[in-house]
């Protein structure tokens, strides 16, 4: 096996995408996330030396600007809701931010369709930008554009994105106007043609490559790191195009789940760690999809057959499906906020079932920090399982004590604290009823800076709660993640700055209680390695090298009016190295406040 790895040719392992019965083999429902990864544990199936060229002019580029950078197109304006300002409030500012969803689908005739269709069931993911690329006689077709995926396209724009060959994106970001340029995918045309791009996650170096790029005369258009990887792979010296991705990735640090497409070719790529999710599937015509959850694969109607592995290429196209090693992955470092808050509770996510992780939370939660109570509620929506599972452990009845509205988009709102705290009633209505008179357990599946959890207690207690002890299905987070999550300086995050007893004082709660980090670890027994868990921790799998964290979404500099080093709208200076103010132990010895 050691052999084999290490020999240049890739290993690779054909199917006949036209015969939905020749597919790779797949382990029973109950064993899929017990599946080996053997084929990409040792060894690296190509040995390139890291290459680096400025970037040449090309000729114009068959990629056709049926982007919905149209002005015809029903995008709703970016001061409406798009952007943040001082004045605006959104309960969920509180949560961290998964920041982007990818789609790819090989070989239906109604690709486009398919791809916005799945793109609605990835749209928790990001709701600030959407867009697909199709193939259509080997021309690149792209529509992007501000806004829910209900928003971007309609009828006639999914008519004009024909074609079998398609990939589609839907992004977080916070920025202003120049959020158009930095929606993705992606599509650029170079010397042997054109090719497309849809990205989740984070380049770590990505400032590094850029400034090396722009030394070399290359000109970037977004602020965006997934541009950098086009840039590399325009700028690679090998062929074929499976071969500039590879060389293209191996100068790459970080998180990247990425789908390219090219006039020919589907392409989906994970980084060696695995830090964002991407599965593969099939519809029962044959057709191949890629999507960041299942719950994609479920609304399309395709069959789930196995994740993207961790440092693996796939390549579909008329000759089958190869599928080759980028290089030798360590172990896996999965995100743990798929299953806490990003991914819906329907889909399987590295293996595991996201709905039963949470309602395991809730259990662990009910049998180490159990409290007197009357009933169980939640923070809706992503804190129901959890609250659900305490319930059931607890014996006490679960009702909805909030009710969500979803029709409230990002509020803006007169500078004063006193009307802006009404942001919240405007997102959660209590429910007297259930509440009054009551001792309430309320769970939510985390706390960031505190201020919306604040804001939750007083609002069951001025609805009537006797007391109300707040569950947190999540360890504290004490440090920003630099993978694709959108989360807060260290500094902005409560639990690197506040004992548990602080917290609890902070946000009024009669208790409050955080899932134990090590309760954590021991649920997900022999895969616990499997996962990253450096906003608990402060241990980077991948040490941040550029020292820079987003203070809110993207920059808001479009990425023409300047170097990168006078961008500072969005981001902030983070220590040396990033370095949490409280240890998990320190976390862990206050404990449960009663």
């Amino acid at each position: 096996m050691q052999a084999a790895a290490c020999a240049v040719v890739p290993l690779i392992m054909r199917r006949n995408i036209k015969h939905p019965s020749l597919v790779y083999p797949v382990a029973s429902a109950h064993t899929r996330h017990h599946q080996s990864l053997e084929p990409f544990a040792h060894g690296r199936y190509f040995t390139f030396k890291p290459l680096f060229f400025s970037l040449k002019p090309t000729a114009t580029t068959t990629t056709r600007a049926a982007t919905s950078h149209n002005h015809n197109s029903p995008i709703p304006k970016p001061q409406q809701h798009q952007h943040s300002s001082p004045f605006s409030f959104s309960d969920d500012d509180e949560k961290p931010r998964e920041e982007c969803g990818v789609v790819g689908i090989y070989g239906d005739p109604e690709a486009s369709r398919l791809c916005y269709l799945a793109l609605h069931a990835l749209q928790h993911r990001g709701q600030e930008g959407a867009g697909i690329v199709t193939v259509n006689n080997n021309v690149l077709q792209s529509i992007t554009g501000v806004g829910l995926v209900s928003d971007v396209f309609n009828e006639s724009k999914l008519d004009q994105l024909s074609g079998s060959l398609a990939i589609g994106h839907v992004r977080y970001s916070t920025a202003g106007q120049s959020m158009l340029k930095n929606v993705q995918p992606f599509v650029a045309g170079y010397r042997f043609g054109s090719v497309g791009v849809a990205h989740n996650g984070n380049l770590v170096n990505y400032r590094t490559l850029r400034a090396k790029m722009e030394d070399n005369g290359s000109i970037f258009n977004t602020t965006s790191d997934t541009e950098v990887v086009l840039h590399l792979i325009a700028t690679s010296k090998h062929r074929p195009f499976i071969l500039r991705i590879v060389d293209a990735c191996e100068k790459l640090e970080g998180a990247y789940s990425m789908v390219f497409v090219t006039e020919d070719k589907l392409v989906a790529v994970r980084d060696p760690f695995g830090f964002r999710p991407l599965v593969m599937g099939r519809r029962s015509n044959g057709s191949v999809v890629f999507a960041s959850e299942t719950c994609a694969l479920d609304l399309i109607e395709a069959t789930y057959e196995r994740e993207v592995y961790p440092g693996e290429v796939i390549v579909v196209d008329n000759n089958g499906i190869q599928s080759l090693c980028l290089m030798s992955h360590p172990q896996p470092k999965q995100c743990i906020f798929e299953h806490i808050y990003f991914a819906l509770p329907n889909s399987v996510v590295f293996g595991r079932s996201v709905y039963e992780s949470r309602r395991q939370f809730g259990e662990i939660l009910a049998t180490e920090s159990p409290v007197d109570c009357d009933v169980v509620i939640a923070v809706p929506d992503s804190g129901v399982v959890a609250a659900l599972g305490y319930a059931a452990k607890a014996g006490v009845p679960f009702q909805q004590g909030l009710i969500r509205s979803h029709y409230v988009g990002r509020t803006f709102i007169e500078p004063s604290q006193k009307i802006r705290d009404f942001g919240v009633k405007l997102k959660l209505s209590p429910v007297r009823a259930v509440l009054e008179g009551k001792r309430v357990v309320v769970v939510d599946d985390s706390i960031v800076r505190g201020t919306t959890s604040s804001k939750i207690v007083r609002l069951l207690k001025e609805a009537g709660a006797k007391e109300v002890h707040m569950r947190i299905a999540s360890p504290p987070i004490i440090g920003s993640c630099y993978y694709g999550v959108d989360t807060p300086s260290s500094e902005e995050l409560i639990s690197n700055r506040m004992s548990v007893e602080e917290i609890r004082d902070f946000i009024g709660s009669d208790s409050l209680a955080f899932l134990p980090f090590d309760s954590l670890r021991n649920l997900l027994g022999n895969e616990s390695p499997n996962f990253c868990y450096a906003c608990f921790s402060g241990k980077y799998p991948v040490e941040p090298r550029e020292l820079k964290v987003k203070r809110v979404g993207d920059f808001v500099d479009d990425g023409l009016n300047g170097s990168l080093e006078t961008i500072d709208g969005g981001w902030v200076q983070a220590t040396t190295p990033p370095q949490p103010t409280r240890t998990p132990k320190e976390v862990k010895a206050a404990g449960t406040v009663f």
